[in-house]
């Protein structure tokens, strides 16, 4: 069956990947935004639409302590720290949707005291100059720390995203991860690249 102009154009922003499960929740993400498009939108996803189907996708293939949610039913907590550049599409890709049981909530943040109650956090560039304090006032917490600026990575968040080629693609510090105590499948890991740290 051939393919629809949304669906291409969709699977034409996604990173080269080795992992097909993987592949497979992702292009079905982005399917999900081209159908959400209306005719007033261009048909390619944005780069926020894309951002917002990865970090959907990072819920899937993390482990989270179970000490990091209050309680067997707390919400899973997707949280921007800074002004929130999705608009209503993490919204809409998370809308009915759970991970391991948990609905997701996701909330726009002002302080580290709430920060540390997420489980992913996007930490926008307009905070990069605060950005040793985010990390130090995160340590000892289960949060994964996500962000889109320079040397976020390195400087100790956990994912980073980049643009290559006009594509998103996504680096990974595996060290801070695990000292937070977050298991990153190998599925994941097998499409992101190393920090150097």
């Amino acid at each position: 069956m051939s393919k629809s102009g949304p669906e291409k154009a969709a699977e034409r922003r996604l990173p080269p990947t080795r992992c097909r499960r993987f592949g497979v929740c992702l292009r079905a993400a982005f399917v999900l935004l081209a159908v959400w498009s209306n005719a007033g939108k261009a048909q390619t996803p944005s780069e926020y639409q894309v951002k917002a189907a990865f970090l959907y996708n990072f819920a899937k293939f993390i482990e989270w302590p179970p000490a990091s949610f209050p309680s067997e039913s707390a919400a899973f907590q997707i949280c921007i720290l800074g002004p929130d550049p999705f608009g209503n599409e993490l919204q809409e890709i998370t809308r009915n949707k759970t991970v391991n049981g948990r609905r997701f909530q996701i909330s726009q943040v002002a302080d580290l005291e709430r920060a540390r109650t997420c489980q992913i956090l996007f930490v926008r560039s307009s905070e990069k100059t605060h950005l040793n304090q985010i990390l130090d006032g995160l340590h000892g917490s289960s949060v994964l720390t996500v962000g889109d600026q320079k040397a976020f990575a390195e400087r100790g968040g956990m994912i980073n995203f980049l643009l290559e080629d006009d594509r998103v693609r996504f680096e990974v510090n595996q060290k801070a991860a695990e000292q937070a105590g977050l298991k990153l499948s190998s599925q994941l890991l097998s499409v992101a690249k190393r920090t150097k740290t």
